[in-house]
C-alpha cells in the first residue's frame, strides 16, 4: 500500500482515518470493502485513487513442504520475488525483497546472474508482506530476498518498522548484508529497535570471498567485520553469519579453522545454508556440511544447519529470480 499516496487521498479526512486504513490492512484485510468503520463514500473513493497494493501478482508456486513463492511486477514493470515459509512447529516467516534485480553480482547467487532493475520503494516492500498477511497469520521476516538491503536502506527500515503491525516484532525481523559498508554503518548507527543483523560471509580467506562476491574488493572483509562487532559492542546482540556451502570450494575442514579463528566465539553465530545449485557449483554433501560443523564445534563457534525449503520451486537461498523472470517476460529458457 502507498501510504503517501493514501495520505494525499485523505488529506480532508480526519487525522485517525489513515490510522483506520492501515489497521484494517495490517490484520489481513482484502479490500477497502471491508474496511466497515470507513464510510462508504470514502471506501469508493480509495478505491477510485489508492490502490490496495502497488505489486501485481504474476505467478504463485507452492512446494510439497509449504513454502509458497510468488512473483510480483511494479507498476513501471519490474519484478520481484518472496516467499512464505511454513514450518511444522507454526512458525509462518517470510523473505522479502528490497530491490528488483541486484547490481552486486555475487557468483553462486540466481538474483546477482539478472539485470537489475531499481531499488523497491517502502510500500512495495511491505506489499509484499502485507500479501501474505492476507493469506494467514505471520510471525517472522528476514530481507533476505531479491537485492541488498544496506543499498535500500530506508525504504528497508521504513517497512521492517511497521512489520510488527503484521506480527512480526523487531526481534523476529532479520536484515542481511553482503557487507555494504556505507549502509551498514549506518545501520549500526542510527537503529535503535531490537532488529537481527546477518552478514553474508561464505567465504573467510580475502581471495575467495573476492572471487564469490565481488563487493569484497571495495569493501574489505576486515572493516565489515569490525562494523559487526561494532554492533555487538553497542547493541549486545549476536550477529548471524550466513554461510552457503560450496562443493570443494569453501567447505573443507582447513576453511572451518579459519572460519572459527576469523570469527571467535561470542559475536557471531553461523548458519551452514545447503546450497541449491543455479549453474556454475554445486552443493557440498551432507558428509562435508557435518565435518565442517563438526569443526566449529569443537571450537566452540556456535553454528546450526539450515533447514532447505522450497527448493523444487526455486524457493530456496540463492535461487530467486531467475526461472521466474524469464517465464514472466516471455523470453526462452
Amino acid at each position: 500500500m502507498n501510504l503517501e499516496l493514501l495520505d494525499e487521498a485523505l488529506a480532508d479526512e480526519p487525522a485517525y482515518r489513515a490510522r483506520q486504513v492501515w489497521e484494517w490492512a495490517a490484520r489481513g484485510a482484502g479490500s477497502y470493502a471491508e474496511m466497515t468503520n470507513l464510510p462508504a463514500g470514502l471506501r469508493t473513493t480509495l478505491e477510485e485513487r489508492v490502490p490496495f497494493s502497488s505489486l501485481r501478482v504474476e505467478t504463485e508456486s507452492l512446494a510439497r513442504d509449504g513454502t509458497l513463492k510468488v512473483l510480483f511486477r511494479t507498476h513501471d514493470g519490474h519484478l520481484v520475488e518472496a516467499v512464505l515459509m511454513r514450518y511444522r512447529d507454526g512458525r509462518r516467516s517470510i523473505c522479502l525483497s528490497s530491490q528488483s534485480g541486484c547490481p552486486l553480482t555475487c557468483a553462486f547467487c540466481a538474483t546477482g546472474q539478472m539485470r537489475f532493475g531499481r531499488n523497491l520503494t517502502s510500500g512495495e516492500i511491505l506489499d509484499q508482506a502485507l500479501h501474505f498477511r492476507r493469506l494467514e497469520p505471520i510471525d517472522h521476516a528476514v530481507f533476505m530476498g531479491m537485492g541488498e538491503p544496506m543499498m535500500n536502506l530506508e525504504p528497508v527500515l521504513e517497512a521492517a518498522r511497521r512489520l510488527p503491525d503484521l506480527g512480526v516484532t523487531h526481534r523476529r525481523t532479520t536484515i542481511s548484508t553482503v557487507g555494504w559498508l556505507p549502509g551498514l554503518r549506518r545501520f549500526v548507527d542510527d537503529v535503535d529497535e531490537p532488529i537481527r543483523l546477518a552478514l553474508s560471509l561464505h567465504a573467510s580467506d580475502p581471495a575467495l570471498r573476492s572471487r564469490l562476491m565481488p563487493v569484497n574488493a571495495r569493501f574489505p572483509l576486515a572493516d565489515v567485520l569490525g562494523e559487526c562487532h561494532r554492533y555487538v559492542e553497542l547493541r549486545r546482540r549476536r550477529v548471524y553469519v550466513e554461510y552457503v556451502m560450496l562443493a570443494g570450494v569453501n567447505d573443507d575442514s582447513e576453511q572451518a579453522e579459519e572460519l572459527a579463528r576469523l570469527l571467535g566465539t561470542k559475536a557471531f553465530k553461523v548458519n551452514l545454508i545447503p546450497y541449491n545449485p543455479t549453474g556454475r557449483f554445486e552443493g557440498s554433501s551432507r558428509a562435508a556440511i557435518a565435518a565442517f560443523k563438526a569443526v566449529l564445534d569443537r571450537r566452540r563457534v556456535p553454528a546450526t544447519v539450515r533447514l532447505t525449503r522450497g527448493r523444487e520451486i526455486a524457493a530456496a537461498c540463492g535461487q530467486l529470480a531467475a526461472e521466474g523472470m524469464r517465464v514472466a517476460s516471455g523470453a526462452s529458457a
